[in-house]
C-alpha cells in the first residue's frame, strides 16, 4: 500500500494490517542475485520478489495492484522490470528484463486473507541461479529487501537482511487474525526489533538457502508479538 500524505501513512502504519515493506534491524546483505527488484514504467522501484527459473519471478499478488489517492488498477505486464543481482537500486548492476505476463493467484482479494502470491513471466531469461522453492519449518530464516528500516524512517537504496525465526503455527494463529496455517508463514522474535517493513512486499523469506516463504503483510514494523506475515511458497508450489 502507498500513500503519499505522512500523516495517513503513519496512521495506517499504526493501526491496520499493510503490505509489508522494508527490513528492521538488519544489515546489508550479501551477493545474492536471485532477489529480484521490480520497477514500473516510471523506473520506480515498487516490490520485491525471487527468481525461481530463469524466466519467472515469485512475488505477492498485491505487488501486482496498483494503489494510489484516485483508487487501485491491476498492473499491466508491458508496464513492468524485472532486474536481478542489482543490490543497490542506484546503479546499473545486474540484468533487467521486460514482464510478458502477470499470473495472480485467483482467491486473492486482500493481503489479509491470503493467497498473496504471483508470477512474473519474463520476456527475457535472466542469467542467474534461480533459488530453489522448499517446505517450511520452524526455526531460523532470513528476509531481504529494500524496505522502510524502521516504521517512520526512510526506505534502504541497498538490498538488507535480517535474520527471523519462523514460528509454529500454533503460536501464529494466537498472534496474527485470520492466520491460516498451511498458506502462511509467520516470523519474528516474541520482543520483536527484527522483522520486514513497508517497502519488502514481495521479497524472499529464505530458510538453508531455500525459498519458504514471500513478505505479504503485518501490524507495523518489528513490534512485540506483532510477527510479520509471510505467503508460504510449498503450498502453491503447483501454481508457480
Amino acid at each position: 500500500m502507498r500513500i503519499s500524505a505522512p500523516v495517513f501513512a503513519v496512521l495506517v502504519l499504526l493501526f491496520s494490517g499493510l503490505p509489508a515493506a522494508a527490513v528492521v534491524g538488519g544489515r546489508e546483505a550479501p551477493p545474492a542475485p536471485w532477489v529480484v527488484a521490480l520497477f514500473d514504467q516510471a523506473g520506480n522501484f515498487f516490490c520485491g520478489g525471487a527468481l525461481i527459473a530463469p524466466d519467472k519471478v515469485v512475488t505477492a499478488a498485491h505487488c501486482t495492484v496498483e494503489r494510489s489517492a484516485v483508487g487501485r488498477r491491476d498492473r499491466r505486464a508491458e508496464e513492468l522490470t524485472a532486474v536481478a543481482g542489482r543490490a543497490d537500486l542506484d546503479s546499473r548492476a545486474g540484468r533487467g528484463s521486460r514482464v510478458a505476463a502477470i499470473w495472480r493467484h485467483p482467491d486473492f482479494t486482500a493481503v489479509t486473507a491470503g493467497d498473496d502470491v504471483a508470477t512474473l513471466t519474463l520476456v527475457d531469461p535472466l542469467p542467474y541461479q534461480p533459488v530453489r522453492v522448499a517446505e517450511p519449518g520452524t526455526g531460523p530464516a532470513v528476509v531481504r529487501g529494500w524496505g522502510r528500516t524502521g516504521e517512520l524512517r526512510p526506505p534502504s537504496r541497498v538490498l538488507r537482511e535480517v535474520d527471523v525465526p519462523i514460528r509454529a503455527d500454533a503460536e501464529c494463529a494466537d498472534l496474527v487474525r485470520g492466520y491460516r496455517p498451511g498458506a502462511m508463514l509467520c516470523a519474528g522474535y516474541p520482543e520483536g526489533g527484527k522483522d520486514a517493513c513497508e517497502g519488502d512486499s514481495g521479497g524472499p523469506l529464505t530458510a538453508a538457502g531455500e525459498l519458504v516463504g514471500v513478505v505479504s503483510f503485518g501490524h507495523g514494523c518489528a513490534r512485540a508479538d506483532h510477527p510479520g506475515v509471510y505467503t508460504a511458497l510449498a503450498r502453491y508450489r503447483e501454481w508457480l
